[in-house]
């Protein structure tokens, strides 16, 4: 017979038959069919987001000091449970270093993790990403060319981009209904609504990841979609309550660092600011406070909006605050070890904040405007937040915790450790399998001898 699964809304769903050969297949003779516990979408409106359980921390030496690459710490996955995973990348830039923001940084290193576990990991991403190898053509999205540097910018596209980027997604999820026993679960990136659109008819089980605000092609794409099994997961409390009031829920997985590519620094003396240049994310206004301390500042990171640059950031350059441009990670890893203090300074409702784990990991203390989720991924003392565009306070919190990183080193191991139990990659992929695991077992209609 066949086994239906109902969806939150109560109506029947029906979904294809996994194929010999996936790990739907393998599990379901594995076991007798169980009925799946309530899903994040059927939670009531006035609930607190729920978190995904991951491995705690179980003491021994600090990663940081301890050598040896992430490989070596890899536990290799067993073939029966290795997943076969398409990872739908943001549209916008390519995956691969300098990376152009946390977005992309983080989905760099996801397909990196997963790999090295031993997964079977398809990357839908734009042309020029890493990873591509082995991907179809259908998966390879065009890039954005702009006539000028001066055109370019992280909010807008150029005039036609829309239209070719949507029509390659939908060949990409074409490839996918037609090729749907070749891939165990879709690990979904992408600011468009088509993936979600789609989830109902794909006949792979979608689980995408909210890293931004409510976006309005995203919600009516969750709109169109009711009815369908796909998942949520969102980078912080903070982001999951903002889409929650739109009808969307999601459970909360924080983004991870990978603690090798982020070692223990030895600090420094002078401030460091690093991330996307625009105007939500005030650069100008960390080098503001930062002249008030008195101490020299960097500043490194992409120009994602030329005109702020050359109004509010370039004439503020010089003398004792300078500009490194974007820096490959292991060289942004260096400069930020080598700093007294981070600084973060979002003037939006900041989702997360990447920025922040990757300091706590060199044993950088972060001083930052307590927007949106970042105060969800601060450490103790002496990092500390702020009020929102309160320059003052972020120079007068800056330069405590440089002073007192001076004056006890240990707070630098001691910063370090926090984000190896909060924030460590291997942590979090694992979490990451036992939902994938789940949503496949829960998405399969099995055929079970009556």
């Amino acid at each position: 017979m066949r086994v239906r699964r109902r969806t939150a809304s109560g109506r029947r769903h029906r979904l294809p038959p996994r194929r010999r050969g996936s790990v739907a297949h393998r599990r379901a003779r594995e076991r007798a069919p169980r009925r799946p516990g309530r899903s994040a979408g059927a939670r009531r409106a006035s609930e607190e987001p729920a978190r995904l359980r991951e491995p705690t921390d179980r003491g021994g030496p600090s990663r940081g000091l301890r050598a040896g690459s992430g490989r070596d710490r890899v536990r290799g996955t067993p073939p029966s449970e290795r997943l076969r995973i398409v990872v739908i990348g943001p549209l916008r830039y390519p995956l691969r270093q300098p990376h152009a923001g946390g977005l992309e940084a983080m989905v760099w290193d996801r397909v990196q993790q997963l790999r090295q576990r031993g997964h079977e990991v398809t990357l839908c991403a734009v042309q020029g990403s890493d990873f591509l190898e082995g991907s179809p053509p259908e998966f390879v999205m065009p890039g954005v060319q702009w006539l000028s540097d001066a055109d370019a910018s992280d909010t807008d596209y150029p005039v036609g981009y829309v239209k070719r980027a949507s029509r390659s997604l939908e060949n990409a999820l074409a490839y996918i209904r037609r090729h749907d026993d070749r891939f165990d679960v879709i690990d979904n990136h992408c600011l468009q609504g088509p993936p979600i659109a789609a989830a109902a008819s794909l006949g792979v089980p979608v689980v995408t990841t909210l890293h931004t605000p409510p976006l309005p092609e995203m919600l009516a794409a969750h709109a169109a979609s009711i009815g369908s099994t796909q998942r949520f997961l969102a980078v912080s409390a903070h982001t999951a309550r903002a889409w929650r009031q739109h009808g969307v829920h999601a459970e909360v997985m924080p983004n991870s660092v990978d603690l090798d590519r982020w070692p223990l620094g030895k600090g420094g003396d002078a401030l460091v600011w690093s991330g996307r240049i625009v105007p939500e994310k005030g650069t100008h206004l960390a080098i503001d406070a930062a002249r008030m301390t008195g101490r020299t500042l960097v500043v490194a990171g992409r120009i994602g909006d030329r005109d702020y640059f050359d109004q509010q950031v370039a004439p503020r350059l010089g003398g004792d605050v300078r500009y490194v441009g974007p820096l490959p990670q292991a060289e942004l890893a260096d400069l930020v070890g080598r700093s007294a203090c981070a600084l973060v300074t979002p003037l939006w409702d900041e989702p997360f904040g990447l920025v922040i784990p990757e300091a706590l990991a060199t044993g950088t203390p972060v001083v930052a405007f307590d927007a949106g989720g970042v105060g969800e991924s601060i450490a103790p003392l002496p990092s500390a937040l702020v009020p929102p565009g309160d320059v003052r306070a972020l120079a007068e919190a800056a330069s405590h915790a440089a002073s007192l990183g001076s004056a006890h080193p240990e707070t630098r191991w001691l910063t370090r450790r926090t984000a190896e139990r909060r924030f460590d990659a291997q942590g979090r992929a694992h979490a990451l399998e036992q939902l994938f695991r789940q949503v496949v077992d829960e998405s399969t209609t099995m055929e079970i001898s009556a």
